[in-house]
């Protein structure tokens, strides 16, 4: 059995292979009214098209716990019961393929309020359904982006509510995991890194304190969440700073710090906190760091980044340097890229009955 199409249990849930797709935002939701942040038609075809395809895993894209924690104001939410009962019908239909649903729970801090992709992605106001952004630190994320309102210690003990109550709603909604998103410059990652955490209380300074603030959402979650099911934490390993930034070091040693507090994974990205920085991209380029937690550390790793050949997966597994792949944009070009894998790799995976002829 090729190691990509191995079973990995985490406590109680066990994914029937290890390619995973990796939360992409959609930026497809209405904006506002009741409507808000409800996933729709786009999404259920979305996501089980990737189902159907063989993927194990399926992390939604960036699930906002809060309206003012969207990156755009077309994203996903779980802050109401109107989401939770749209998400039941995806999560209905991943399980019923055999992909074990999860969804990205996360707050995008300073880079919050921004537009679509497609239209360029930059900072917009009320009147393209913005909002104020909020941050550790008064510090803007580039010379066209608006400064953060700081939070204030009783404002960040109510994210920290905010998020356990976003893992309810998860719960109540079908998934079978959460991941809390601590990675690409959003709220959580603001908080690790120096380069965006100037506090000066007991939210920031050393690396104990920067750390605090993810260390407490990851308890509220794990409180609320059924020990039986797993908590996964994504993290950019690194700001890709020279100096005064998040480093691989500090990576290796909160991997420690998140298995004491519950966390069964770590998927392992990089960059996105730090504006123009140069980042030596190229096929794998993120997979030695996720290789140093998996190394270095008791805690599981995802490897990410430029993975997109099916033998190329299955070296990184092989060689012990991740416990699974998640994919991005292979996914997007490529729906059924699991089986296509498995072919090429001599494995049997579970294919839809409808689709037996392709067999």
């Amino acid at each position: 059995m090729p190691a990509l199409f191995e079973p990995l249990t985490l406590r109680e849930v066990t994914v029937p292979n290890r390619v995973w797709m990796a939360p992409m935002c959609q930026y497809s939701a209405e904006p506002e009214g009741p409507l808000a942040g409800v996933p729709h038609d786009w999404h259920f075809a979305h996501y089980a098209a990737r189902a159907a395809g063989g993927t194990g895993l399926i992390l939604t894209e960036a699930t906002a716990i809060a309206p003012e924690g969207r990156i755009s104001p077309y994203d996903l939410g779980l802050w109401n019961d109107t989401q939770v009962e749209a998400f039941r019908r995806i999560t209905r239909f991943l399980t019923e393929q055999g992909t074990v649903p999860g969804v990205q729970l996360g707050h995008a801090g300073r880079k919050a309020s921004t537009d679509r992709t497609w239209k360029g992605g930059g900072p917009v106001g009320p009147e393209a359904h913005g909002w104020q952004p909020l941050a550790p630190s008064a510090l803007p994320f580039g010379e066209h982006h608006p400064v953060p309102t700081e939070l204030t210690v009783d404002q960040i003990q109510e994210i920290i509510g905010q998020f356990a109550a976003a893992a309810r709603r998860a719960l109540a909604a079908g998934f079978e995991t959460v991941e809390i998103h601590g990675a690409h410059g959003y709220l959580v990652n603001e908080f690790l890194s120096p380069h965006t955490n100037r506090r000066t209380d007991a939210y920031g300074g050393s690396y104990e304190n920067r750390t605090r603030f993810a260390l407490e959402i990851v308890d509220a979650v794990r409180e609320v969440w059924p020990a039986e099911k797993p908590v996964l934490f994504r993290i950019s390993a690194t700001d890709w700073l020279d100096e005064g930034g998040w480093t691989a070091d500090d990576t290796v040693r909160f991997a420690r710090d998140l298995h004491a507090h519950g966390v069964d994974l770590l998927d392992v990205s990089t960059g996105g906190n730090a504006n123009g920085v140069s980042i030596p991209t190229g096929p794998g380029y993120q997979v030695p760091f996720a290789a140093r937690v998996k190394a270095e550390t008791p805690l599981r790793a995802g490897a990410v980044g430029l993975i997109t050949e099916a033998g190329q997966a299955e070296k990184i597994l092989a060689n012990g340097e991740a416990d699974v792949v998640l994919l991005g944009r292979e996914l997007l070009r490529n729906p059924s890229w699991a089986r296509q894998a498995a072919r090429e790799l001599g494995a049997e995976i579970r294919v839809p009955i409808q689709y037996h002829r392709s067999v």
